[in-house]
């Protein structure tokens, strides 16, 4: 497909979707000034692990794992850089699917609700309203693990999550002793969107090929990379759409990697309709591309990243060797694959087999 078509087949389909949903209706969008934001400099905008503390009635909260969770209070405290401790009254739920369902998981992760309060918005969360915890499942090198693959999204793209990872210190009353664990912090979905002067939009059945081309080859090959197949844009399954303006093309944005190769959790297995072994086996699983030509500014953009997506392992004192070590041969091989002719047409025009599983939509828990 020349640029000429693809820059044509773009402008199509933002009339189509413009046309077709309200949702895409340009009121919606944020103004110019709101797109004037500092929540940068704040929460996510350090490398460091953050200690946090939270005070509750644990065994209420992690029990409350129905279809219809409530929120339950509890007290966020931290140190501040003045050696200080901030406490911060706020709520929490349980929140997710696999994860929070009940023997999959040591810990569900859980919603953080902040109250606008004067503490709050001189806190170290004072842009986030909301956050998402992410607890530990099944070991918390996992999470650590996965915390590296958001850092790793956010060296392709500004389109991408950010994380904290926290040392969490659980603190129960009817406990004498606190559980401690490190977890991950992820940046609210809708300040995510305001920082690519975007908004989100619920989009059901949204066609891969309705979305930008060029920002979608990019997630889709990123999901070959770290060996993830649990995604489609189809039910939103692990991903966010946005829009920047209504006459723009929606843009993907992918989140939770606990089912990837790359992090290879313990309880992680494919969907038995994609008809995989293991999550360490790579499929590509964007939308049929004849033309390889049409992954070429991709390729480029891992191929110019290379070095710093090995250091950003290689210096991750976090991280043990050994670990290390398979990540950097597992990275080998997608090199090995992008840079030989021959298999990377094998590989990334699999949806084109229709002997094959590359239509395969993974939809979740979504319902149609």
């Amino acid at each position: 497909m020349s640029n000429k078509n693809f820059t044509l087949k773009k402008l199509l389909l933002s009339i189509i979707l413009i046309a077709s949903s309200s949702a895409f209706s340009e009121t919606t969008l944020y103004s110019k000034e709101d797109y004037d934001t500092d929540s940068e400099k704040g929460l996510f905008d350090s490398e460091e692990v953050l200690n946090i503390k939270l005070s509750g009635n644990f065994k209420e909260l992690f029990n409350d794992r129905g279809e219809k969770v409530k929120y339950h209070p509890l007290v966020v405290s931290y140190t501040a850089t003045d050696s200080s401790e901030v406490s911060i009254t706020a709520q929490a739920k349980t929140r997710g699917h696999f994860r929070k369902t009940l023997g999959n998981c040591l810990y569900p992760p859980i919603m953080l609700q902040f109250p606008k309060t004067e503490k709050f918005k001189t806190s170290v969360f004072k842009d986030q309203s909301k956050l998402k915890l992410v607890m530990p499942c099944q070991g918390e090198e996992y999470i650590i693990r996965e915390w590296m693959v958001y850092r790793l999204y956010n060296l392709v793209t500004p389109k991408s999550f950010k994380a904290r990872l926290v040392r969490v210190q659980l603190e129960d009353a009817k406990k004498k002793k606190p559980s401690v664990f490190y977890g991950i912090l992820l940046e609210e979905e809708q300040r995510m969107a305001k920082r690519n002067h975007s908004v989100l939009v619920d989009k059901k059945m949204l066609k891969p090929e309705q979305t930008d081309p060029d920002n979608f080859l990019t997630m889709a090959v990123f999901e070959y990379l770290i060996g993830n197949t649990d995604w489609s844009v189809q039910y939103q399954q692990n991903i966010k759409v946005l829009l920047h303006d209504s006459a723009a093309v929606p843009t993907t944005v992918p989140y939770d990697f606990d089912h990837s190769g790359l992090v290879n959790a313990p309880y992680a297995k494919p969907a038995e309709a994609l008809q995989m072994y293991s999550v360490l086996e790579r499929r590509y699983r964007g939308y049929c591309v004849t033309d390889m030509k049409e992954f070429a500014e991709v390729i480029s953009l891992f191929k110019r990243l290379k070095k710093d997506i090995y250091s950003l392992y290689a210096n991750c004192p976090l991280l043990d060797a050994r670990y290390i070590k398979a990540t950097q041969k597992y990275f080998d091989e997608f090199y090995e694959t992008i840079g030989n002719k021959k298999q990377l047409e094998k590989e990334f025009s699999y949806p084109c087999n229709p002997n094959g599983t590359g239509n395969v939509v993974i939809k979740g828990l979504a319902k149609d």
